[in-house]
Formats: structure tokens, sequence, C-alpha cells
């Protein structure tokens, strides 16, 4: 261990402070993906005055099932002033911070080995939880404040960029979504549709066809999906033509479009356009289609092509639809720059952050 490594609990001390008078009213949980996040849980009847308060540059965190989890769920609150939280969750604050800045801190917890060594540590604990006492044996390099302070502005640059990026990313798809809603809902009578469009059914637009296993792929360059999104990249492509990537199972509403070669798991569904300037016009059709209502009380909820084969759909004149596809091909292609270059920022953030164990 490198001299300038110290104990988390020597930079440290508990809080316990409750919301006597129920003075502060609002209520964060805390999440796996070390985040505050606004509770969901059933206050109804709880005596809020047991919570406790937290407050700016103050720590959360749950020590509870961090084996099962391999996480140990943390988080900074730099949002508000001051909120409640369950009183479940250990609060602590950095003791000194002219000795430890507490961005600094919060880095260390998002690195992937702290919580490889939150689960080593919690192997021992009952049901798999971190006894506090391991937490604060732990140990991370403490620089100088200075040092702090320029690791923490690099970081701070990155994730900048990145929330910039998915809020630049969150309107153009809104823009995408209005467009499509001014062609082709509004205003759109199914009884006296334009001359050259008419009813018909989604595969009229797009083909379904099944993702396959990929185990017995290697390790490349194409892009493999799942429900979730990107699971990883592979060394083949099941398909190299722009697509709409559709769950099978779990997350129904994830609908993908991509524009390069692609890979995806046997739990989703690709398509291929039966014309070039369909795939835009069909992506959005699915994005408005509500998939919740196709959960009737499965445990996983699950598409089928017969569902997707059935919807009902307007089908413009191809002139129409290569304005549609001309119109959405900049924003998309943007859209798409943006993802990528936040992927690219990601990878940088995650490097960052793994070198801090190398600082001197």
């Amino acid at each position: 261990m490198k001299s300038n490594y110290k104990p988390i609990g020597k930079h440290i001390r508990l809080i316990d402070e409750r919301n006597k008078g129920l003075r502060v009213q609002q209520l964060l949980g805390l999440s796996i993906s070390k985040r505050f996040i606004p509770s969901v849980a059933n206050i109804i009847g709880t005596d809020m005055e047991n919570y406790k308060i937290i407050r700016k540059n103050q720590f959360a965190c749950s020590t509870m099932q961090v084996r099962r989890d391999k996480k140990m769920p943390v988080a900074l609150l730099q949002e508000v002033d001051e909120a409640i939280i369950s009183q479940a969750y250990p609060i602590f604050e950095v003791k000194d911070e002219k000795e430890l800045l507490p961005e600094y801190l919060m880095m260390w917890f998002e690195r992937s080995e702290f919580d490889r060594e939150a689960c080593f540590h919690a192997v021992g604990g009952v049901r798999g939880s971190l006894e506090w006492e391991d937490f604060e044996s732990m140990q991370l390099p403490v620089p100088h404040i200075s040092k702090q302070r320029e690791i923490v502005q690099e970081y701070n640059s990155i994730q900048n960029r990145i929330n910039l990026n998915q809020q630049l990313i969150q309107k153009l798809e809104e823009t995408a979504q209005a467009i499509y809603r001014e062609w082709f809902v509004e205003g759109i009578d199914l009884e006296n549709l334009p001359e050259g469009w008419r009813i018909g059914k989604l595969n009229n637009l797009i083909e379904i066809k099944y993702g396959k296993a990929y185990s017995h792929l290697a390790t490349g360059d194409v892009p493999l999906y799942g429900s979730g999104g990107l699971m990883s990249k592979v060394n083949k492509a099941l398909y190299t033509k722009p697509s709409v990537l559709i769950p099978r199972k779990g997350t129904l509403n994830n609908i993908m479009f991509v524009n390069h070669p692609f890979w995806c798991v046997d739990t989703m569904f690709y398509s291929i356009f039966n014309d070039e300037v369909n795939g835009y016009y069909s992506y959005y059709i699915l994005k408005q289609l509500d998939f919740d209502a196709l959960n009737q009380g499965s445990a996983v909820p699950s598409m089928t092509t017969a569902f997707l084969n059935d919807i009902d759909v307007v089908l413009p004149n191809q002139n129409r639809l290569a304005e549609f596809n001309e119109a959405l091909q900049k924003i998309i292609s943007h859209k798409e720059n943006l993802e990528k270059e936040t992927q690219k920022l990601t990878t940088l953030k995650s490097l960052l952050l793994a070198k801090m164990a190398t600082i001197a």
C-alpha cells in the first residue's frame, strides 16, 4: 500500500440528525447506481420525525446486501441543501474538507474496484452486508488538496459534457417525435385520408426477424444489443443495414433505431425495412405504442410477432415517407454522433477513475 493511502474512517464521521418537528419535507431514496432519487416508499402512518436529515456535501450509504448486489450504494448530496432519508441509511461527512474533498471521495466510491473490495469484505457479514468497521478500514489515496481539486475539475468537465450531450439527445428526440406527430397523427382523419394514403398493418412496412444467441462470438467491434441497450461488442454482425430493434422480453418499450452493423440477442427482434424510406416512420410508430398494456399479469412481459404484425398503421404515400425520412436523417444523425461522443467520454471517465489508484 502506498504511503499516501489512508483509511476512509480517518477522514469521515457519522451524522445522526433526526427530522424533529417535521421541518424538512423532501424525501429521497438511494439507488444502486449511487444516486439520490425521489423516494417511492409508502410513508402512510410513518413517523417522519424519525427520518434522518442529510445536508449538502454529506453522504448516505447502504451497507446491506452488498455481496448480493455486487455494489455498495453510496451517494453525495449536491442537488439540494437538505432532505430526509430513511433511518436505515448511515449518513456521514468529511471531517476536514481542507484535507479531503467530498467530491474526490465520491469519485473513489464510483470506482468498480471500490465495489469489488466492498464485496470482498461483505463475504463475512450477516446476509452479505458490509460491517461499518470494515468500510472505515478500506483505504484510498489522499494526495495534496490542490491535486484533488485538479482531479475533480477534470472529472467534472467530462461529466458536464456527458450531461449536456444527454440533454441535447433528449431535445433532438423530442423534436423528432413532434415532427412525427405533426405529420402523421395530429389532424389526420382516418375516414378521409390524403390521396394515396391507406390503412394497413405494420408488416406492410417492416419484416420482423428474431435475434440470435451470441455465446459463440468473440470480442470485436460490432455492437451487441439486448433489451437494455448496448451490452458489449462482438466480432460478427447479424445484420448490416439500418434496423429497428424491439425487445421480446422485459423492457418492451426500449425501442432502438440502429444505423450500423449489429448483432442482437435472442430476446430481441430486429426489422428489415420493406423500403428504405420506411425506417424512421416505423421506428416512431413503435415508439408511440403503449407496451405496458402487454403486461397482463406475467412476471416477464413479452412481445410476439403476431402482436407486431397485426398493428394497424397509416400508410402514407412514398413521397411523404421520403420527405419524412429526409427530415429525420439530420436529426437522427446528430443524435447518433452525440451518443458516440458520450460513449467515448464515459470510457474516458472510467479511465480517470481507474488512474486514481496510482496518484502519488
